[in-house]
């Protein structure tokens, strides 16, 4: 029964369903959903990356992402421009219009974060970062084959 009631796991994504479900109450009045204020704040971080680049990081197929890239192109946040050395390719850019935007999202996500915080001590959120960066790093080094020789060794 430990098993079951111990399961980090399944904790990381209680608590990552119940942010996003938060942050959707929070993000009501901006107009966008979770997805489409998502979509933004990536492209923000990384102006020109290519569609399909953008729906492997998202771990969503091409065409959801497509649906998604429709309404906010639609709504003036978003433009879709040729690559230009490779036509078959769609690069994406925030419009100036969805600069506030962003700021707003970016907010809401403070608020959001510091919901989740509350009367969690500075130094166990340390804590927490360091152990999830550290769970982080070892999944991904198994992913891609880096596992450093330390902790085969462990």
């Amino acid at each position: 029964m430990d098993l079951l009631e111990n399961n980090v796991g399944l904790l990381i994504h209680d608590v990552a369903r119940l942010l996003r479900k938060r942050f959707e109450q929070n993000a009501r009045g901006l107009g966008l959903t979770r997805a489409q204020a998502q979509v933004l704040v990536h492209i923000a971080r990384n102006e020109g990356m290519q569609q399909g680049d953008l729906a492997d990081l998202l771990e969503i197929e091409p065409i959801t992402l497509t649906r998604i890239l429709d309404r906010v192109e639609a709504a003036g946040h978003v433009e879709r421009r040729a690559h230009p050395t490779d036509r078959r390719v769609r690069q994406l850019y925030l419009t100036p219009k969805a600069h506030p935007l962003i700021e707003q999202i970016m907010v809401i996500g403070a608020r959001t974060r510091s919901e989740s915080f509350e009367g969690v001590p500075a130094k166990d959120r340390a804590i927490l970062f360091e152990v999830l960066t550290a769970m982080k790093g070892n999944l991904l080094g198994i992913a891609t084959g880096t596992v450093l020789e330390e902790s085969k060794n462990a």
